[in-house]
């Protein structure tokens, strides 16, 4: 989220998580200032994830004194120990742009409180829309996944009946531009997520 107005929209559509971006690669890296700006917009009953990517730790003591987020994502070569060292919740995104085994690097983060699963490359910025194959998700994890990669209105349905993620995350599917988030497009998504689930639900009684 970049925009006042796309955080409100979030908001008003009860989704459970905003992105905030702090990368310094990425196109929708926010200033502290614009951060600080669009985090009063968030209520309580919606939690802030700052994304990091080999962020320096003045850097994100900064980031967390500035804008108070609820859980850290970190993208980049962070080690566990780093991760937890801000007395936060934090997820951990895991590149799956290639075809190993997801699971040898969740277990390298056992503190971790969840796991976002992205279909970029090892070293790659998140958020590029690429997508893998779905059926590669583990399975009954203890851990909370995030399916993310090449998500959209038109196949999120189809996402969860493959991988049965624990949430799903999405970024370019929604978007008009980077950052610029499209409001039919994000009515969308989430309307053709709660359908699934729901469909989910009433099937397993």
């Amino acid at each position: 989220m970049t925009r006042s107005e796309d955080v409100q929209l979030a908001v008003a559509l009860q989704v459970d998580f905003i992105g905030l971006i702090f990368a310094t690669r990425s196109p929708r890296k926010l200033a502290l200032a614009q951060a600080a700006d669009l985090r009063v917009l968030v209520p309580p009953s919606t939690r802030v994830v700052a994304l990091l990517m080999n962020n320096a730790r003045h850097d994100i003591d900064a980031i967390i004194a500035r804008t108070q987020p609820d859980l850290l994502q970190f993208h980049g070569d962070e080690e566990a120990e780093f991760c937890a060292s801000f007395g936060l919740p934090y997820f951990k995104a895991i590149a799956m742009g290639d075809t190993a085994d997801p699971l040898p690097a969740m277990a390298a983060f056992p503190g971790a409180s969840g796991f976002v699963l992205d279909g970029h490359g090892a070293g790659e910025q998140g958020g590029s829309g690429k997508r893998f194959d779905w059926s590669r998700l583990p399975r009954d994890q203890q851990t909370p996944i995030l399916l993310a990669g090449g998500l959209n209105a038109c196949n999120v349905a189809q996402a969860l009946r493959t991988a049965r993620p624990w949430g799903v995350d999405i970024a370019s599917g929604i978007e008009v531009a980077p950052g610029q988030k499209d409001a039919a497009a994000m009515r969308r998504f989430v309307a053709a997520v709660r359908a699934e689930d729901a469909a989910h639900q009433a099937a397993i009684g």
